[in-house]
Parts: C-alpha cells; sequence; structure tokens
C-alpha cells in the first residue's frame, strides 16, 4: 500500500521541514512529491521516525506487578507490546536479566521469556528483541546466551555486574567504586549487619530471607576468579555473531577500556564524568538513561544525562524503567534549550539505530525502513503520539488522519 503524510513538520537527518513522506511497500520512497496513494492528514503535527528503544526493563511491572505476584508471560508480554507501540517505540530491545538469583531475574526465567517473545512474534504490534543483561557471576546462561544468539532477531549483550556492585565496601559509594576485576576492588564482609540492608530489595525480589540470600550471595563471590574467562567467552561468542556489547554502569576507564578491548564499543549508563570521557576519546558510543533527563538527574546520584546532553556526549537514550521517559525527556530537554529538537530527536532514533547497527531504520531517508510517529507536540504542551507505523504498517492510532 501506498501513503503519503501532508502537511507536517518532517524530521530529517540534521534539520526539520515542511514536506511530504510518501511509503509504498514498507519503505519511505519519496520526501517532497505529490500526494500518492492515501493521503495521511499531518497538518500541524510532527512525523518524525520512531523510537528505538536500546534498554527498557519495564515489561518487568507486567510480569510482576506486585512483589512475588507473577502473571502469565504472555499477558504481560502482549500489554508492554501494546504499551511500546502507544508511546512510539517500534524496536525495542527489552533487557531480560539472565542471573543467579531465584525469581524474576533467574536465568530460567530469562530463557522462557526469551521464547515466548519468539511464540508471540506474530501477535505483537512493533519489533521486540532482547538485550541479554547477563549478570557475569551467571555461568549458567551461557547455553541462553547462544541460544539468543542464533535466534531470528539478533539480540544485544550487556555486561552486567551488581555481584560486584554489592561486594564493595561499605565506605565505598557504588559511583566511586573500583573496576570490579582490579585487584584494588575493595570488599564488603558478609558478616556485617549492614549487608542486611544493603541487600533487602533483591532478596524480595528473589523471594528469598536475608539470610539465605547472603549465603547464596556467598557462594556466588566465590567464583569470581573464573569471571574474567567467561567475560571473554560471552564477549567472543557475540562477536561472532554481530551482536552489539555494551558495558554496564561504568565507573572507571579501565572498566571501559577493558570492554571496548573484547568489543565492546557502547558505555551503556556511564556513571561519573572519567566513565564518559574514557568512552568519548576511544569514539565509544554513550547510552544515558531516558528517566535520567526527564526527571532533571539520576535517582541515584549519578551523572545528569542534560548536561550530557548539552555536552555533546550522549549519542542515545533509553527508557530504562519507564517507557514514556523517551518522549518526557526530550520535551524537558527542549524547554531547557539542550539542543535543537532535530539533535534531541536523533537520541531516540538515529543515535539507537547507530548503536544496535540497525541501518535500515531511525532516519526519514529515501529506502528507510517506514517506521515512523505522528506527533502532537503543542507549544508549552507536552509531546503526545496520535500514530505509530512499522514499516508502514499502523501500530498505533487515536485519530483519523485521513483526507
Amino acid at each position: 500500500m501506498t501513503q503519503t503524510f501532508v502537511g507536517a513538520e518532517v524530521y530529517l537527518p540534521g534539520e526539520i521541514v515542511n514536506t511530504t513522506v510518501t511509503v509504498a511497500d514498507g519503505v519511505i520512497v519519496e520526501i517532497g512529491g505529490a500526494v500518492q496513494g492515501l493521503e495521511i492528514s499531518a497538518h500541524d503535527k510532527i512525523v518524525a521516525p520512531a523510537i528505538i528503544d536500546v534498554h527498557g526493563d519495564a515489561f518487568e511491572r507486567q510480569l510482576m506487578p506486585r512483589p512475588g505476584v507473577y502473571f502469565p508471560k504472555e499477558v504481560a508480554l502482549i500489554d508492554t507490546d501494546r504499551q511500546l507501540a502507544a508511546n512510539g517505540i517500534t524496536t525495542a530491545y527489552h533487557a531480560i536479566t539472565l542471573g543467579w538469583e531465584p525469581g524474576l531475574r533467574n536465568v530460567a526465567r530469562g530463557r522462557e521469556l526469551i521464547q515466548s517473545i519468539r511464540d508471540l512474534a506474530l501477535r505483537l504490534t512493533v519489533e521486540n528483541r532482547v538485550q541479554l543483561r547477563w549478570e557475569t557471576f551467571a555461568f549458567e546462561a551461557l547455553d541462553v546466551i547462544e541460544l539468543a544468539l542464533k535466534g531470528p532477531l539478533l539480540p544485544s549483550v550487556g555486561f552486567n555486574d551488581h555481584t560486584s556492585m554489592t561486594m564493595r565496601a561499605y565506605d565505598v559509594p557504588v559511583q566511586e567504586r573500583e573496576f570490579e576485576l582490579s585487584p584494588e576492588f575493595s570488599i564488603a564482609s558478609l558478616d556485617d549487619d549492614r549487608m542486611k540492608q544493603r541487600i533487602l530489595s533483591k532478596a524480595q525480589r528473589a523471594g528469598l530471607s536475608q539470610e539465605d540470600y547472603i549465603a547464596m550471595l556467598g557462594k556466588v563471590w566465590e567464583r569470581r576468579s573464573e569471571v574474567p574467562n567467561k567475560i571473554s567467552e560471552v564477549a567472543s561468542r557475540a562477536s561472532t555473531a554481530g551482536a552489539p556489547m555494551l558495558s554496564h554502569d561504568d565507573t572507571r576507564a579501565d572498566t571501559r577500556a577493558y570492554f571496548r578491548n573484547l568489543g565492546s564499543s557502547i558505555a551503556e549508563f556511564p556513571m561519573v564524568m572519567e566513565a564518559v570521557e574514557a568512552a568519548r576519546n576511544h569514539e565509544d558510543l554513550i547510552i544515558l538513561g531516558a528517566p535520567n533527563a526527564a526527571r532533571g538527574g539520576s535517582h541515584i546520584g549519578s551523572i545528569g544525562a542534560a548536561d550530557m546532553v548539552e555536552a555533546g556526549l550522549c549519542d542515545a537514550l533509553a527508557s530504562d524503567y519507564f517507557y514514556p521517559a523517551m518522549l518526557a525527556a526530550i520535551d524537558r530537554l527542549d524547554r531547557e534549550k539542550r539542543a535543537d529538537r532535530a539533535t534531541l530527536w536523533s537520541l531516540l532514533s538515529s543515535g539507537p539505530a547507530r548503536a544496535m547497527r540497525l541501518n535500515d531504520r531511525g532516519s526519514i531517508t529515501i529506502g528507510s525502513r517506514a517506521d515512523l510517529v505522528l506527533v502532537d507536540w503543542t507549544k508549552g504542551q507536552a509531546p503526545v503520539i496520535e500514530g505509530t507505523w512499522i514499516a508502514g504498517r499502523a501500530a498505533y492510532r487515536i485519530k483519523n488522519h485521513l483526507n
């Protein structure tokens, strides 16, 4: 089917112009030409590349809306998919944790989620991909990682080490910890009562008592000497498959250098300027959290995403734990004049596409996949998605814009 968007401000690479966009057979075939086929009225609206979310774990709220209360995976994933479409997200990387703790973030549950996404593919409205959010102490995840890397939609691989983060010395803020594999990394005592408070929310999520969680943590910590070899093995498998790799929550230049040498060219949610500068100095891509930008700062005291955007030190924003944060972030950044709108929108579209090596989408250019959004961004009001198209197919509409 051929359709032409008429009357909109169109977000082209590096500029915003009032023009037409024609789509046929799922791709953009003409910009600025006459109406062809179905006319879609977009007067006083914006037509922009659809949003690509490189890291989102808000789906966990559908899976477990209250601690220990699980809902069927199919119900949760279908509802998540509809949320994505309504928020203008046509490509989503679900950050599925492959961890050693039981419960919501266990390896076995991760495997089931990956399979459920595959099984539901024909019933979903947008492209649901996976970020393998691998906890590096979870050696039992390697088979699941291999399975996912051979799947129909290539995942990304995120290297996470919340185990070491939990085990850091009590007087070391999370943003000041050393590189986790460094011999200088200072370690907390498991026998200290402060550990019970530190792991409380984790124990609740895992369905364990604090004592049982600490006992399990102690056993897993004994794997530490084997972690570097496992990281190298996973990095090698991901590199062979061509999967993008991300290091998560970096605090040191050494951390970024370590993962860069393994083929990871993306710093995801770096926590301090040292890590940001280490990434930029080596032309690594930098991903920051949209909630951080939307709220005006990090909820855990890390660097401010807005400041990084203004300084040109952010290549992409991710929804993290709240899908609406993507639009809310650029709305606030626009009001604060952190960058021009074309640059801000690129943080949701072409930037994430480049990070994930998705060369067929993320911009309104001839030949690109017609992943588009229709946006009402009335002056002084929050932007609202009025329509979402994936490969030219309407995934979400709230008004009839046909002439």
